[in-house]
């Protein structure tokens, strides 16, 4: 049991002596196609035991069961791969998980946004919680536990076929659940394109005591906006925070740990996967693991849709009629804060290489990760496929 409680508690980790620690309340079982139930001595049945039922087509429309289990214990790892894994696919495939027979879903996103391939760019990814190895399988690593029983189901709400899913569910069945652990829960939503001036919601306002682990999200910057997209500051407003929130980032850069811009790095706990200048599209996660975000009451989280340029280059997007707010102008550490003295650019006596912060509009995606007290989040559901891939690059022609 202490295993497990580590697990679940993110933070510290587990230390290596752990591992050969006798356990004899858990009873590891694998849900594949090889045994779809996760069944004790059920596996392999087909041909003989040579590999029989490795995988199954996946048919548009169809939904897959990859886990129904009874009793305590928790998810330690998923995996799975299909042959198509083109934008398009990753963000069609809705994965989906239900905790002790609840009716709604705890978890309910896009197969590669969830995995880490956020806009379906499947990339080589390791980090702490989720890996890629070679940019053509999906491997999950976070502990998901529940009382009396988990459910996890794939649908493939595309119009296209599948002719190969493989995928395995680890799990560890317990005598009895842990008192003390939360649920798992994951939510996917998108904007296209944000509102002016208003913060893009990575986590809608939930209720309950849990624990904010994190995020992957997208941006894709408008075309007509020009300098960099992610001035943006992560805000989370804690356990009652109405106007004001109690935690406030400073930039979307700093947020996944690097500064003065955004290239390609990856880390254990934050890193960026996607960046395409030319697409304009850009991919970042973050994970709260040796900074944990507690929460008691509710817990609300969202990014400011902000960038910056040059004060010429803002001015002349002025006149062009381009749809952004000036919000400061920096002169050499020297801040104007335009919002507070009703201050207007076109008069700004500041010279013209000086830096200006604006309110702009993108398209921003994000899967949020968080434990719950309960097995329901009360959250919308995940947006139509339609909406869901909108302005993705399209598969590549046979």
């Amino acid at each position: 049991m202490r295993v497990l409680i580590c697990l679940l508690a993110l933070v510290p980790p587990c230390s290596a002596s752990d591992l050969y620690k006798k356990q004899p309340d858990a009873q590891t079982r694998w849900a594949t196609f090889e045994n779809p139930t996760a069944a004790k001595g059920a596996a392999a049945r087909e041909n003989r035991g040579a590999k029989g039922h490795p995988s199954d087509p996946f048919a548009a429309g169809e939904t897959k069961t990859l886990l129904d289990v009874k009793g305590a214990g928790s998810v330690r790892r998923i995996w799975i791969t299909i042959p198509l894994r083109d934008p398009q696919m990753l963000r069609s495939l809705r994965l989906e998980m239900f905790w002790d027979g609840a009716r709604t879903p705890a978890v309910s996103v896009p197969l590669g946004d969830f995995f880490g391939a956020i806009h379906g760019s499947a990339v080589r990814l390791e980090n702490e919680l989720f890996s890629n190895p070679e940019g053509r399988s999906f491997n999950c690593y976070i502990p998901m536990p529940f009382k009396t029983g988990a459910r996890i189901t794939l649908a493939n709400d595309s119009t296209r076929n599948i002719d190969n899913l493989f995928y395995d569910v680890d799990t560890l069945i317990t005598a009895k659940p842990d008192p003390d652990a939360f649920y798992f829960h994951a939510s996917w939503r998108r904007e296209r394109w944000t509102q002016l001036a208003r913060d893009f919601e990575i986590l809608p306002a939930i209720l309950g005591e849990g624990r904010f682990l994190g995020a992957h999200i997208g941006v894709i910057a408008r075309p007509d906006v020009t300098g960099w997209w992610g001035e943006g500051e992560v805000k989370m407003y804690v356990d009652g925070d109405k106007e004001l929130p109690t935690i406030a980032g400073t930039g979307t850069e700093d947020y996944i740990g690097t500064g003065w811009g955004q290239g390609l790095f990856q880390s254990r706990y934050q890193g960026s996967v996607v960046n395409d200048e030319k697409a304009r599209m850009f991919g970042f996660y973050r994970y709260h693991i040796p900074d944990p975000v507690y929460f008691h009451k509710e817990l609300r989280v969202t990014i400011q849709q902000m960038g910056g340029d040059e004060k010429s280059k803002v001015v002349d997007m002025l006149k062009r009629g381009v749809d952004i707010r000036p919000v400061t102008v920096d002169n050499k550490g020297r801040l104007t804060r335009l919002l507070d003295t009703g201050g207007d650019l076109l008069k700004d006596p500041s010279p013209g290489t000086s830096w200006v912060n604006i309110y702009q509009r993108q398209d921003v995606s994000a899967v949020a990760f968080f434990y719950l007290d309960r097995p329901e989040n009360g959250l919308p559901p995940i947006a139509p496929v339609a909406r869901r891939t909108e302005g993705l690059p399209e598969p590549a022609k046979p």
